[in-house]
C-alpha cells in the first residue's frame, strides 16, 4: 500500500479513528495488526522476514541486556547481525556480488557456475533492517534497556508510517512513545494533516511531474544534447528530493496525528553551503545511523588524519551500497566521500582565496556561491545515482562537457521534445521555484507556526486550494516512491 493510493486514503482515517476510540490497553494490538496489513498489501509472504527480524532481535536484546559476560553478549550481537545482514544479503546483494564474481572468473578464464537467485526485493527491507539493528546496538552499548514486551517491540519494528522508507528511528525515541496514552488533540491532528497534505503535494504534483522528463532523458541519454541532460539532471535532483521528503512528511504527519513524533529527515538540503552540511540536512536518519554505527566504531577522527580519511571514504561507500546493489550507487557514495575529503584538503586554500578577493565583505554573495557550488556537485553525483549503468553515467557527463547548445530542452516546433510542451516545462520550473521560496521562508522561522496563527478564513481556502491542485494538477498515475526500491 502506497501513501499516494486510494487504498491508503481509506486505510489511514479508519486506523486513526479506531485508534482513538479503543481503550489504551488495546491500541498497540490495533496498530500492530494495521501495520502488518499495510505491509502485507504488497506481498504477504514477505511479512515472514519481518517476523524473523523481530524475533531474532527481541531474543538477542533480552539476552544481551541480561548477561554480564562480554563474550556471551558478543555472541548474541553477532547472531543479530548475521540474521539481519544475512536476509539483506540474500534478497538484495547476492545477485550483485555473484555477478561480480562471475565476471571476475570469466576475465581470469576460470569456471564459475553459481546461478543467480530469482527473488523480488522486499519493500523497505533496508529500512526496517537498520531500525531493528539500531535497537540491538543500543542495548549492546548500554544506552537502552531491553524491551520486555514482545508486542510493543514488534510494533517498533513494523510501525506503518515509517516502515518502508523511514525515518529510521532509534529505540530511545520511538519505543517510549508507543507505550504512552494519547488523547485526541485537535491542534496536533491538524498539524499532522497539514504536513501530510504538503508531502502529498511534493510527491504527486512536483516529483511525479518532473519524473516525466527525467525518465525520458535518462531512458535514452544518447538521444539528447547537453542542455537536455542538464535539465534532466536538475529535474531529477528535485524529483528525488520531493519524492523522498514528501514520503517523510506524510510519514511524520501520519504519526503525529496519532501522537507519535518521528525525527526530521530533511532540512532544506539544497540550501546547504558545503557537502558536509548537505549530509546534515539530507536523509538525516540514515546519515546519523552510519555516523553512530559505522564511522564512530571505525575510529572516527580519533586515530589520526590518514585513518580518518579512510573512515570517511568507507562510510560513504557503504552508504552508497545501502541504496542499491549496483556499481552506480557505490560510485555515487564514493564520490560524496571524495567531495568531503577535498573540502577538508582545500579548506585553507579556499580561506585564502576568500580573503584575497575580499568576499567576506559580501556574506550574501559568499553564501550564494557556496550554495550554487554545493548544488552543482550534488547534481553531478546524482547522475550516477539515476543512470542505469556506469557507462550511461559517464556518457551523460561527457555529453554535458561537450556543450549545452544543441539540441534544446524543448523546441517550439516540436513541443513534446522531451515529454513536455513548453508551457508544461515552464510550469515545472515554476513549481521548483515555489518549493525553494517556501524553503527560504522556512529558514526565517517555522512557516507552519506562522500559518497556524492566521484566521480560519485564510487557512481553509489554502487547504482547499492545495487539495484541488493535488487532484487536478497532480499526476493521476500511482507512481511508487523512489526509495521503495531500497
Amino acid at each position: 500500500m502506497s501513501f499516494n493510493s486510494i487504498h491508503f486514503l481509506i486505510f489511514f482515517p479508519v486506523v486513526a479513528a479506531i485508534y482513538f476510540i479503543l481503550p489504551f490497553r488495546y491500541r498497540w494490538i490495533w496498530l500492530l495488526g494495521a501495520s502488518y496489513y499495510f505491509y502485507m498489501s504488497w506481498r504477504p509472504e514477505y511479512a515472514l522476514l519481518l517476523i524473523i527480524s523481530t524475533l531474532v532481535d527481541y531474543v538477542a536484546g533480552r539476552a544481551i541486556f541480561a548477561s554480564r559476560n562480554q563474550a556471551r553478549r558478543r555472541v548474541f550481537l553477532m547472531m543479530s547481525l548475521a540474521a539481519n545482514f544475512g536476509l539483506l544479503f540474500v534478497f538484495k546483494y547476492f545477485n550483485f556480488f555473484n555477478g561480480a564474481l562471475r565476471d571476475l572468473c570469466a576475465w581470469l578464464h576460470l569456471p564459475y557456475a553459481v546461478p543467480g537467485v530469482d527473488v523480488l526485493l522486499p519493500v523497505g527491507i533496508s529500512f526496517y533492517t537498520f531500525q531493528t539493528l539500531s535497537y540491538t546496538f543500543e542495548v549492546y552499548l548500554g544506552r537502552k534497556e531491553a524491551e520486555t514486551h514482545l508486542g510493543i517491540f514488534a510494533l517498533y519494528v513494523v510501525y506503518f508510517p515509517q516502515l518502508v522508507a523511514g525515518p529510521i528511528e532509534r529505540p530511545q525515541r520511538l519505543l517510549p512513545q508507543l507505550k504512552q496514552d494519547r488523547v485526541f488533540d485537535y491542534d496536533r491532528v491538524t498539524r499532522g494533516l497539514r504536513l501530510m497534505l504538503w508531502g502529498m503535494f511534493k510527491k504527486v504534483v512536483i516529483a511525479d511531474r518532473l519524473a516525466i522528463v527525467v525518465n525520458q532523458v535518462y531512458g535514452q541519454p544518447a538521444d539528447y544534447g547537453g542542455l537536455a541532460l542538464v535539465a534532466g539532471t536538475v529535474f531529477f535532483a528535485f524529483q528525488i528530493y520531493c519524492d523522498f521528503s514528501g514520503y517523510s512528511d506524510i510519514a511524520i504527519g501520519a504519526a503525529r496525528v496519532m501522537g507519535v513524533h518521528l525525527m526530521k529527515n530533511f532540512d532544506r538540503p539544497y540550501l546547504a553551503q558545503s557537502i558536509r552540511e548537505f549530509w546534515g540536512r539530507w536523509h538525516i536518519s540514515l546519515s546519523t545511523w552510519f555516523r553512530d554505527y559505522v564511522y564512530i566504531p571505525l575510529g572516527g577522527n580519533r586515530r589520526g588524519f590518514k585513518q580518518w580519511q579512510w573512515n570517511i571514504l568507507l562510510t560513504f561507500v557503504l552508504s552508497g551500497l545501502w541504496h542499491g546493489a549496483n556499481w552506480t550507487f557505490i560510485v555515487w557514495g564514493g564520490l560524496h566521500g571524495f567531495y568531503y575529503l577535498v573540502s577538508s584538503w582545500t579548506a585553507g586554500f579556499r580561506a585564502r582565496v576568500i580573503r584575497a578577493c575580499r568576499l567576506e565583505r559580501f556574506p550574501g554573495l559568499l553564501r550564494g556561491l557556496s550554495v550554487v557550488t554545493t548544488f552543482t556537485l550534488v547534481c553531478l553525483s546524482w547522475i550516477f545515482f539515476r543512470a542505469d549503468t556506469l557507462g550511461d553515467a559517464f556518457f551523460i557527463i561527457f555529453r554535458i562537457g561537450q556543450g549545452i547548445t544543441s539540441p534544446l530542452v524543448f523546441d517550439l516546433k516540436q513541443p513534446g521534445y522531451i515529454g513536455l510542451p513548453l508551457t508544461e516545462f515552464i510550469f515545472s520550473l515554476g513549481l521548483i521555484l515555489l518549493l525553494m521560496a517556501v524553503q527560504v521562508l522556512q529558514g526565517r522561522g517555522p512557516v507552519q507556526d506562522l500559518f497556524c496563527r492566521q484566521p480560519a478564513w485564510v487557512r481553509w481556502p489554502v487547504y482547499m486550494a492545495l487539495a484541488l491542485i493535488i487532484m487536478n494538477l497532480g499526476i493521476s498515475e500511482e507512481i511508487p516512491f523512489i526509495y521503495f526500491q531500497f
